[in-house]
């Protein structure tokens, strides 16, 4: 086993997966309006999504699948208009009642309340561009060990249990009293970033389609 860079590959995970994105912005809006047991099957959701897209991208580096990448690009920009979707319902359910009500009472969109693990996994797996990143990703560090397919095994193992871990202390922090007096703020924040993200997703994927079709 190479430590060093096992602690580099580490590292880096951490880092990566606790940066904010879509899905750490999902699972705050989820811990701060339903409550921890919610948020955590959106986790489970976007680990399970994380674990397809990493198993995906192991296949496209053994040679075992091709990606197309018109397709990439149409499922990336209907991605991307799932969690406008997702941001848009949270920020009616938000502005539709007065402060004092919103703090009271929920009224969230049905979907989002009665899936939140398929609604952690959809947008988990919005992005497929990140089968790419997972191709470019994995390489640096398969000299872990002797064998290039018990290194993919234990880079995704940890992967997976790293964004686990990191995702439920996000959850773990949402807890605070100082967060839960401010639940509507958060996410009403993380539903705007959430879109924001939705926007600027789908400006480049028209872009990169209107590309490939001249």
């Amino acid at each position: 086993m190479n430590y060093p860079l096992l602690l580099m590959y580490l590292a880096t995970i951490t880092l990566l997966i606790s940066t904010p994105g879509p899905v750490v912005a999902l699972v705050i809006s989820d811990a701060s309006r339903f409550g921890f047991r919610h948020a955590l099957r959106t986790v489970l959701g976007t680990n399970l999504a994380s674990l397809l897209l990493i198993g995906s991208a192991a296949l496209v580096i053994s040679g075992l699948l091709l990606i197309n990448d018109l397709w990439l690009r149409w499922v990336s920009l209907l991605g991307c208009v799932f969690i406008g979707w997702v941001a848009c319902a949270t920020l009616r359910s938000e502005f539709a009642v007065t402060p004092a009500v919103a703090d009271s009472v929920a009224t969230p969109a049905a979907s989002r309340r009665q899936y939140p693990m398929l609604n952690g996994f959809l947008v988990g797996i919005s992005n497929p561009k990140d089968i790419v990143f997972f191709i470019a990703f994995f390489p640096q560090f398969i000299g872990i060990t002797a064998g290039a397919g018990l290194s993919l095994t234990i880079l995704t193992a940890l992967w997976i249990v790293f964004d686990l871990l990191i995702l439920v202390a996000y959850i773990a922090v949402m807890k605070g009293g100082i967060f839960q007096r401010n639940r509507r703020i958060i996410s009403i924040l993380s539903a705007g970033f959430l879109l924001v993200i939705a926007v600027v997703g789908a400006g480049f994927s028209l872009l990169e389609l209107a590309g490939s079709l001249r």
